[in-house]
């Protein structure tokens, strides 16, 4: 998959060191990953969210961060569109957009 946004997860671990490594390394499988459908990511990631519009919800480091990216499954692309801690998470309303 072709990850659009990767300055958007720099700058998050700039500032939250120790959510580098996860980062980097979802960063890294996904770019590695083929997915063609919503199961091709469930069956790597169960504990992602699926929203409209083929935005995904992931936790990152232990649910301490959230990350809303999304998919053009047909075109293989990933748009980050958002990352943050679990605090900042709640405090957006990601279920009611599309």
């Amino acid at each position: 998959m072709k990850v659009l946004g990767k300055n958007i997860l720099e700058q998050f671990y700039e500032k939250h060191t120790d959510s580098k490594s996860a980062l980097v390394a979802w960063h890294k499988d996904t770019c590695d990953a083929t997915w063609n459908t919503p199961q091709d990511i469930k069956n790597r990631y169960g504990s992602a969210d699926f929203l409209s519009d083929n935005r995904v919800i992931f936790n990152i480091k232990g649910n301490n961060y959230r990350l809303v990216i999304q998919v053009r499954y047909q075109n293989g692309i990933i748009v980050v569109l958002w990352v943050g801690t679990h605090a900042e998470y709640d405090k957006q309303d990601f279920r009611s957009k599309k």
